[in-house]
């Protein structure tokens, strides 16, 4: 689990930084913590009665999910604008995940050098 937690902590302490690239490990330890404790303070909400757990914890992760989206989109040699297709409904959404599936593009790219091979920094 330490694991899993280092690449959303990583994600959280890069909550702004739009530039460079994130491989598909990072963005996806970060999506699958992100829904689990999502649904854990969905859970803890509803028990309690209230909404305001869970709007404050999406706002809170907007920037670093935004961040950590761009940066995948760079990896495979896409511009972080491209985002902008979620607005398109579904097909949009399904575009993305096909994006954010593919593997690295090889080699350096206009947004850096490729980070697979690169230690997590902790």
């Amino acid at each position: 689990m330490e694991q899993y937690t280092q690449w959303y902590i990583k994600c959280i302490r890069q909550f702004a930084d739009f530039k460079g690239r994130a491989r598909r490990k990072e963005f996806w330890m970060f999506a699958l913590v992100n829904f689990v404790v999502s649904l854990v303070i969905s859970i803890v909400g509803s028990i309690i009665g209230t909404t305001l757990l869970s709007t404050i914890y999406s706002l809170a992760i907007l920037l670093p999910s935004l961040g950590v989206g761009v940066r995948r989109l760079h990896d495979v040699g896409k511009s972080g604008w491209y985002m902008l297709a979620s607005l398109i409904p579904v097909i949009g959404w399904i575009w993305l995940l096909i994006l954010a599936v593919q593997d690295s593009q090889p080699g350096d790219n206009q947004w850096g050098p490729n980070p697979k091979g690169e230690e997590l920094i902790k």
